[in-house]
């Protein structure tokens, strides 16, 4: 497991310092904050459609392999966004980072290739310890670096990357694909970009319906609060007399990762014990609602912190509880596509809520924004109040 907690934490190291920073590497291209928006959207686009066929592939031919040319596609994403002269290189470097963006999840598979199902639950928890980790570092990293360039983030970036590769080369040892636990038929497959018809069936049941309903309304907001928060802040907040930058954001990036590590880093499994996921998945819900509309009504740097704060409590614990709720509700058989589903919704949230941030302020309708995630955060609150414990 350390070879692979090293990975992972290099990749997502690689893209958390990438995430502040993107939004002010395009605009000095002369990108509008809607076609940042796009660009977002793009990246997004391309992982949803190549990300299945990733998979596909290293069921046959194995999970370093293609883990390898995953970070492969990564590095070469980040050398063509640091030699980037013109916009259309920005977005031809996502593209092609989008089309091989497999690594979290061919991480995972590789996890469950090594490990027996009762161990597998603790074993990716070793993901979970790598987000909190990247995303306090990257950030920070992201922001210091950004002083002296923008191109010195993404070379940062570059390096971690190509440092992934080797380790992924020399220190993981291979796996065979272990899909022998895995039923056949509906239940044993994670869903494909076009079977919609079995979408509609894991919607219609009673009870897990409701909860991916709920999913849908934590992860939409969280797209829409990930996409727009650089550019939001770019237009609200100053330091020291000027608008905030790439720094700046990639402090208050640093700063919500940090928040998560105190939260995931046992907080959350006390929180879980004594209150129970269901209690947790309304007041995340009630967080983020209030938090983000204080973020839309906030002037000053600390009431900022305060607005992230909330929303870093309220987003933190709804994606762990909810997920939690969905496995309850489902066969052990069926947990792969289920958790599959989920994935999908956040990748088609992934995709909608860039375009609709980076539209919403570009016509600065700032407090719109953060209210819509408000509004959506409220609804999910009122869907859980109606949904069984």
């Amino acid at each position: 497991m350390l070879p692979i907690f090293l990975i992972v934490l290099v990749d997502i190291l690689g893209m958390t310092i990438i995430l502040p920073l993107l939004p002010f590497y395009a605009i000095q291209f002369g990108a509008s904050a809607t076609v940042v928006g796009l660009l977002i959207s793009t990246y997004a686009l391309c992982m949803l459609v190549a990300g299945p066929i990733l998979g596909s592939w290293s069921d046959r031919i194995g999970r370093k392999p293609l883990l390898i040319l995953s970070q492969i596609g990564t590095f070469a994403g980040f050398l063509i966004l640091a030699a980037a002269n013109s916009l259309w290189m920005v977005f031809l470097a996502r593209i092609i980072d989008g089309l091989t963006a497999g690594n979290l999840s061919l991480a995972q598979a590789y996890i469950a290739d090594v490990t027996e199902p009762q161990n597998r639950a603790k074993s990716f928890g070793v993901i979970g310890v790598a987000f909190g980790i990247g995303f306090l570092i990257g950030p920070a990293i992201s922001g210091f670096l950004s002083q002296y360039g923008y191109a010195y983030p993404v070379l940062a970036a570059a390096a971690l990357s190509a440092l992934s590769v080797v380790c992924t080369a020399t220190l993981l040892p291979k796996a065979e694909p272990h899909l022998a636990d895995e039923a056949p038929g509906p239940g044993g497959k994670r869903l494909g970009l076009m079977d919609w018809g079995r979408y509609a069936e894991y919607f219609a049941r009673p009870g897990l319906g409701k909860l991916l309903w709920e999913f849908f309304f934590f992860a939409f907001p969280f797209s829409l609060f990930i996409s727009g928060c650089a550019l939001f802040a770019r237009q609200r907040f100053t330091w020291h007399g000027h608008p905030f930058g790439a720094k700046e954001v990639g402090y208050v990036f640093a700063y919500t990762g940090f928040l998560g590590i105190i939260l995931q880093g046992g907080l959350l499994g006390r929180l879980v014990k004594r209150f129970g996921e269901r209690a947790l998945v309304r007041t995340g819900y009630l967080t983020t609602g209030v938090g983000c509309a204080f973020l839309g009504w906030s002037r000053t740097i600390a009431q900022l912190l305060g607005a992230n704060t909330l929303n870093s409590y309220g987003m933190g614990v709804l994606r762990p509880a909810l997920t939690s709720l969905i496995t309850q509700k489902t066969g052990r058989h069926e947990q792969g596509v289920v958790l599959g589903l989920t994935q999908s919704i956040t990748s088609i949230s992934s995709i909608i809520a860039p375009a609709i941030a980076g539209a919403m302020i570009d016509r600065q309708w700032l407090a719109g924004w953060a209210l819509l995630m408000a509004a959506i955060s409220f609804v999910g609150l009122l869907l859980s109040f109606s949904s069984a414990d």
